[in-house]
């Protein structure tokens, strides 16, 4: 049964932590085992199953996605590793995580800047060929060429992205939010998402698509450093000793926290807004060490992004010009103001906050939409990327033909009419006349949005003009969000926004003493606010956007009230794009109706408990038959006066133990030398989700009746919750510690030793009110 968020559960509503489907082929090695040895493994396995539930099929129903292991599995193996490692290794350990920083801060520097010398050349060609025709009357070919350009150039990018990596569509900040919390969502960090990231990006933003490249950077910049930290490949030899340290989800989690603050930063020259935005959007878990360490790998990007812009002042970049790395300079501009335009501020936030929830509501249709029609093949996907960009091409060739030619303004410090781009283009108008919209629509989004920020330019663009265009952009924004292409929201958000903020400029323009490029600003940042609900890491990004301090006051102003405003209608869009997506994202606080719950009462079966020394053919029946990760592990007598719980073990260190083949004969502790046999690298986690798979097992008949000690693998220090804590509390404990696993023990003596195992399934509200579906969350303060 799948329920309405895309999570396979089972009959009473609960979803089982898994690595995923079983295959139905049976594996070479479990045709081996004999019916005597299945006959007995099965009762032996059934004494040891908690059923607090009516399940009857275990596994049958099974969620696909898999949780992380960000917090430190404290087992013998582990502490041996760290008791042997000496101060050179601790230091060396110290530099290798500053300097991953560093390699995360170059690479995602020099991608970005490589993405805007692209899209800036590509579409400054484009450009000019449609100019071309258009100089010489010929609007029907100039039409063509550019229609040509953008479904050839969007047809390429959704190629990539149907038939090499489908995780590389969208913005991808849902998708990094969802990791940093814990989730390990297919492929969304693999080196194929990483290519058609980058080259989808270009193509799509060079179709002319009302998207950004914005958002995918910070997907880039996660992948990259996903990449770093995979500890190396033994498959390739490209591995030390000493990158094994990096080989789990922990420190994968920071480095990915470091390039997703990179990618803001090299997306927006923001160094600083990078790091909030980490802070604030991105990351589930900070601390201080992981503060300096995100500054430090947003300064190198911005070093290299200066470094990167005076390597092009020397003419050296082809087409790339200001508007490739973009700043949106309205420092030159006044800013001083009134309790008019106090008032202007607020009707902004208003206003921002009203079209943002509108927005988010109409996107979310659309891509619930778009996926049904994705969910049909290559062909299908690719289709509606073409008819989309058609449709763009369309609009943005089409409404400036009925666009009044106005003639150029006296004294104007740029050239007017501009045959390329700027504010002034010309496109069919005689000499010495400009066509408004033309200047809007057939520019690159960076070049129309510093066309809308541009300041002492009060009447450069028509009233009825701003509101065809802004009709164009918002209804576009939505309908191309969700297309298999990579895209981002910031651009076309920030591009409405300025657009209506330039409107209210107008409409304030004999009380206000605002420039209309200042109120363009305020503008987006209302819209920003409105769809994104961010508020510290973008006022920052704006402000070091438009270089101006002096604004602070009022960014912060219509920031605030516009995310106010639209919090009484729906939730941010990229929390929305999660539960579409049907990630099971753990919010920091816990739903009011959980305080009337405990622990015990979302606990489900069945549960299955390993002895500290079990049998083989036990642990692999097991491992075949569940898709848990997780295991509880029970000291019984003579081993223990009384049953008690000894940890938990992870599927996948079992794996490696049963493939290491440590066994023995008699039901004893191992030796010693176990930790000889065994190392640390042996457990650490594979890049890209290549681990120790069930079919990769070779275990014989003989085998299967021998024993292995568990216990050098098992997590002697699990975090435990009595069996009558609040649920809520539960869940915030669950979410600020970063556990995957939850461990419920009973209150009183005399009973099993754990009652059941807590996994972030168990908090998610689907389930939670499938199994009590009398609860009216609404109704709970």
């Amino acid at each position: 049964m799948e329920s309405a968020d895309g999570v396979n559960r089972g009959e009473n509503g609960h979803a089982i932590e898994n690595e995923g489907p079983l295959d139905e082929e049976v594996p070479r090695f479990w045709s081996q085992i004999s019916e005597r040895n299945m006959t007995y493994a099965e009762p032996l396995l059934a004494k040891r199953i908690n059923t607090t539930s009516q399940i009857a099929i275990v596994g049958a129903n099974l969620c696909p996605i898999e949780s992380l292991d960000y917090e430190i599995f404290e087992n013998e193996i582990f502490k041996q590793d760290w008791r042997s490692r000496r101060k050179v290794q601790v230091f060396q350990y110290i530099v290798l995580k500053w300097g991953f920083a560093l390699l995360i801060g170059l690479g995602t520097g020099l991608v970005g800047f490589f993405n805007n010398i692209a899209v800036e050349n590509i579409s400054g060609f484009k450009l000019l060929m449609t100019t071309k025709f258009m100089s010489k009357n010929k609007y029907f070919e100039a039409f063509i060429v550019l229609a040509s350009c953008n479904v050839g150039l969007a047809a390429a990018a959704a190629a990539l992205c149907a038939f090499l990596a489908p995780a590389a569509a969208g913005s991808g900040i849902p998708e990094v939010k969802a990791y940093l919390n814990g989730i390990d969502a297919h492929s969304i960090l693999a080196p194929s998402t990483l290519f058609v990231k980058i080259f989808g990006s270009i193509l799509g933003v060079s179709a002319g698509l009302v998207v950004g490249k914005e958002g995918p950077m910070v997907h880039t910049g996660a992948c990259i450093a996903s990449l770093l930290g995979q500890g190396g490949s033994r498959k390739y030899h490209l591995t030390c000793s000493w990158l094994r340290y990096f080989k789990n989800d922990r420190d994968r989690r920071d480095m990915i926290t470091c390039g997703a603050a990179a990618g803001v930063a090299a997306a927006f020259r923001a160094p600083v807004g990078g790091v909030l935005f980490a802070l604030e959007e991105a990351a589930s878990w900070w601390r201080n060490t992981l503060l300096w360490r995100t500054f430090f790998t947003t300064a190198v990007v911005a070093i290299v992004l200066r470094s990167a812009i005076q390597f092009c002042a020397t003419g050296k970049c082809g087409l790339f010009g200001e508007g490739g790395l973009i700043m949106y300079d309205v420092s030159a501009a006044k800013v001083t103001y009134s309790e008019y335009d106090i008032i202007a501020v607020l009707l902004l936030g208003i206003i921002g906050g009203l079209l943002g929830s509108v927005y988010n509501y109409l996107v979310d249709k659309v891509v619930r939409t778009y996926s049904i029609i994705n969910e049909k093949g290559p062909a299908f996907k690719i289709s509606l990327v073409i008819t989309i960009a058609l449709l763009t091409s369309c609009i943005s060739f089409g409404l400036p033909c009925f666009a009044k030619c106005i003639p150029c303004p006296a004294d104007v410090p740029v050239k007017c009419p501009s045959t390329v781009s700027g504010n002034y283009k010309n496109f069919q108008c005689p000499p010495g006349h400009y066509n408004d919209l033309a200047s809007l629509f057939l520019n690159t989004n960076d070049d129309a949005i510093r066309n809308l920020f541009s300041t002492s330019t009060t009447r450069e663009f028509r009233i009825s003009s701003l509101f065809i265009f802004f009709a164009a952009i918002y209804i576009l924004g939505i309908i191309t969000y969700g297309i298999a292409v990579p895209s981002g929201l910031f651009i076309p958000v920030i591009l409405a926004g300025a657009v209506y903020g330039r409107l209210v400029g107008r409409l304030f323009e004999s009380l206000s003493k605002l420039d209309t490029g200042l109120f363009a600003l305020l503008g987006a940042a209302s819209f920003l606010g409105g769809t994104m609900r961010m508020t510290v890491s973008l006022c920052i990004i704006l402000l070091e956007l438009t270089n101006d301090l002096l604004l602070l006051p009022l960014v912060m102003l219509v920031l605030l009230t516009s995310k106010t405003v639209a919090d009484n209608f729906n939730m941010g869009v990229y929390d929305q794009i999660l539960k579409i997506k049907g990630l099971p994202y753990l919010e920091a606080h816990a739903e009011a109706y959980m305080r009337t719950l405990v622990a015990s009462d979302v606990v489900t079966g069945p549960l299955i408990t390993f002895s500290g020394i079990e049998r083989v053919g036990n642990i692999v029946y097991a491992l075949k038959t569940t898709g848990h990760n997780g295991f509880p592990v029970i000291d019984e007598p003579p081993f223990s006066d009384a049953p008690e719980l000894c940890g938990i073990v992870l599927r996948s260190h079992l794996l490696v133990l049963l493939k290491g083949k440590n066994f023995s004969t008699d039901r004893a502790f191992s030796s010693r030398n176990v930790f000889q046999r065994i190392s640390a690298l042996d457990f650490g986690k594979g890049g890209s989700g290549k681990g120790i798979k069930l079919e990769d097992l070779d275990i014989q008949e003989d085998e299967m009746d021998m024993f292995v000690d568990l216990h050098p693998i098992t997590n002697a220090s699990p975090y435990t919750v009595v069996e009558t804590m609040s649920l809520a509390k539960a869940a915030i404990l669950f979410r600020q510690l970063g556990l995957r696993h939850l461990c419920v023990v009973p209150k009183s003596q005399g009973r099993p030793p754990v009652v059941g195992i807590l996994t972030r399934h168990d908090f998610m509200p689907e389930h939670v009110l499938g199994l009590y579906p009398h609860i009216k969350p609404h109704k709970h303060a």
